[in-house]
């Protein structure tokens, strides 16, 4: 039942057809604003429906609008592949929508199942992208997520992303009409879910995402665009606008973000019509994993990760009875993705993902 109140078509035709209000207080999610104006309490998922419906009309309203999905064929390309010794990499393009062509890693464990899980793979900022996560850089074994996935029996698509990653990936998003790179990344992931759900031996069912810094918060849009995704892990990814750096959001209003954030909104979070708090509760019910380390400063400064942990728990354990469903770690790290963090994110994608897969 739960499940059936958040389909993303759901979220997607009911986004378009409200002016969604912009709610002054992020931090206390518990109520939301009827058509009427007048305020009521959320005690229930259906509730809780409206608030996120709200919340992605609030997103589009600093990204751009969501535009319906492409019906171009995927059209997966294999450019070439490399056996090792638990997996084959395969070096792969797909079409997310017309005149695009993205490129990503495939990593195809050798010993799976008939239907196994399978994750996006969204890598941060460095210039490496998509080789990052999938071992090709030693000297950030913290980041070699993809590999060690891969190696435990997880399909994984590692997709570069816009104007960050632009060895392979040179499509401009604003000469294709969008208002943010983060749109862009969102359509193109988007995609990356329809490329995972096309192949004969992944479960359409069990199907996660995972990335650390630019990754860690395109995770989080990700899943709030498209319910297919069932578990999230997020690195390094995201605190409130008002503590990222001490409250200076320009990092936020580049061209490889949003830049409304900066021409409508003038790069003050309190203008802002969406925050992390709501984001990271509009995944609930949803398995979400969070590696918050304490010393990531500036961008990620941890008790501004605190104020979103602390908004979206009443949501997962007073709405849903499912606070368990919302694990947060705090290693003494920097802008890392340590070992223990990374194993205790794999327990819980094995423990979310193998329940919905289809032998």
């Amino acid at each position: 039942m739960t499940r059936r109140l958040f389909l993303a078509a759901g979220y997607a035709t009911a986004a378009k057809a409200v002016e969604a209000p912009v709610y002054k207080d992020k931090q206390n999610l518990l109520f939301y604003i009827d058509s009427n104006g007048r305020t009521r309490p959320v005690r229930a998922p259906a509730d809780w429906r409206h608030r996120v419906v709200h919340l992605r009309a609030n997103m589009e309203r600093v990204m751009g609008p969501l535009p319906p999905k492409s019906t171009e064929p995927i059209d997966l390309r294999v450019i070439d592949e490399q056996k090792l010794e638990h997996y084959t990499r395969q070096r792969v393009t797909y079409v997310p929508e017309k005149n695009d062509r993205v490129p990503a890693y495939l990593l195809i464990p050798h010993q799976r199942s008939a239907s196994c899980p399978a994750m996006i793979g969204l890598p941060g900022s460095s210039k490496p992208g998509k080789d990052v996560p999938v071992g090709l850089v030693p000297d950030r074994p913290d980041q070699m997520w993809a590999h060690e996935l891969a190696n435990q029996g997880f399909v994984c698509l590692v997709i570069d992303y816009p104007l960050v990653h632009t060895r392979e990936y040179s499509t401009d998003p604003y000469a294709l009409g969008y208002a943010s790179a983060t749109m862009k990344g969102i359509v193109n992931h988007r995609r990356g879910v329809d490329v995972l759900q096309s192949l004969r031996y992944v479960s359409r069912d069990a199907i996660g995402v995972i990335g650390h810094s630019l990754g860690g918060h395109n995770a989080l849009f990700l899943a709030t665009f498209d319910e297919r995704v069932r578990a999230i892990v997020s690195s390094c990814g995201f605190n409130v606008f008002a503590k990222h750096a001490g409250g200076d959001i320009r990092a936020w209003s580049s061209r490889p973000y949003m830049p409304r954030i900066k021409t409508i909104y003038g790069d003050d979070p309190a203008r802002l019509p969406f925050d992390f708090t709501e984001v990271l509760a509009g995944l609930a019910p949803r398995a979400v994993f969070v590696n918050a380390p304490l010393h990531d400063e500036p961008d990620f400064e941890v008790s501004g990760v605190r104020d979103c942990v602390a908004a979206a728990m009443p949501v997962y354990r007073d709405v849903f009875h499912a606070s368990n469903k919302l694990i947060v770690q705090y290693p003494d790290a920097k802008h890392e993705f340590p070992a223990d963090q990374r194993q205790a994110a794999y327990k819980m994608l094995k423990q979310t993902l193998a329940s919905n897969v289809r032998v």
